[in-house]
């Protein structure tokens, strides 16, 4: 069973900004199991960077998901589904326009 280590709906990144760590609290430690990142921009122009235990999994890459409207799905957003060896999990949002733009996003985590 996935654990949610986090999530946000409608963060908001202003023009050229990159997020803090988005990834806080008891789940950002995790041990050897399956990571899954979903997520979904406004509009295209976001991008994300998630890091275990100092590996990235995805360096500053473009969401290629985007819409303002429907659901966040764990089966049509999936940005990373990758077994991993453990630690510490860092996510950062990059907006690279010029307006703000929004984000959802996921993180589930399942031990083995």
């Amino acid at each position: 069973m996935a654990i949610l280590v986090a999530s946000g709906m409608t963060v908001s990144t202003a023009a050229y900004t990159k997020t803090a760590d988005l990834v806080s609290g008891r789940n950002q430690y995790v041990g050897k199991g399956r990571l899954q990142v979903v997520a979904r921009g406004s509009a295209i122009g976001m991008n994300i960077t998630v890091n275990v235990g100092g590996v990235a999994l995805a360096d500053d890459l473009p969401l290629p998901f985007i819409g303002t409207t429907g659901a966040l799905s764990v089966k049509d957003h999936v940005i990373i589904d990758q077994v991993v060896a453990g630690g510490r999990v860092e996510c950062f949002l990059r907006n690279t326009t010029v307006g703000a733009l929004t984000t959802d996003y996921a993180i589930y985590f399942t031990p083995m």
